[in-house]
């Protein structure tokens, strides 16, 4: 139990971490669809990925690029939920935000089809 003022430190600070984390990923997968599938992608790629790819290098651009795209549409969704919570009324900002971090997930599916195309072909 921790006390009220007391933050805590070491390897309860890591295991409080680890659980935000985990909370944070659970939160994403029940509201966002889009994390949803690229989630279930992971059946598909992660087998294909270690099938494909002919050295550890090739593995991990494989892999690391499609946690690339898990990582940024996490950071897309709380961008989305950060301007949701300051007000849901139109706002050009509003919009800026979202639009950024929509592009910013099109550039890492883009960096995804990419690296597998290289390796693939390349």
């Amino acid at each position: 139990m921790i006390r009220e003022g007391v933050r805590p430190s070491g390897l309860t600070r890591l295991w409080f971490a680890l659980l935000n984390s985990l909370r944070g990923i659970a939160n994403c997968y029940r509201s966002e669809a889009a994390f949803r599938q690229e989630i279930w992608g992971l059946i598909i790629v992660v087998p294909l990925a270690l099938k494909i790819g002919d050295t550890g290098v090739e593995r991990v651009l494989l892999l690391g690029s499609y946690v690339i795209l898990l990582i940024v549409e996490l950071l897309n969704t709380g961008i989305e939920v950060v301007v949701d919570r300051i007000g849901l009324e139109r706002h050009n900002l509003s919009g800026f935000a979202k639009d950024l971090g929509s592009a910013a997930v099109l550039l890492a599916i883009a960096l995804v089809v990419l690296t597998w195309a290289l390796v693939i072909f390349g």
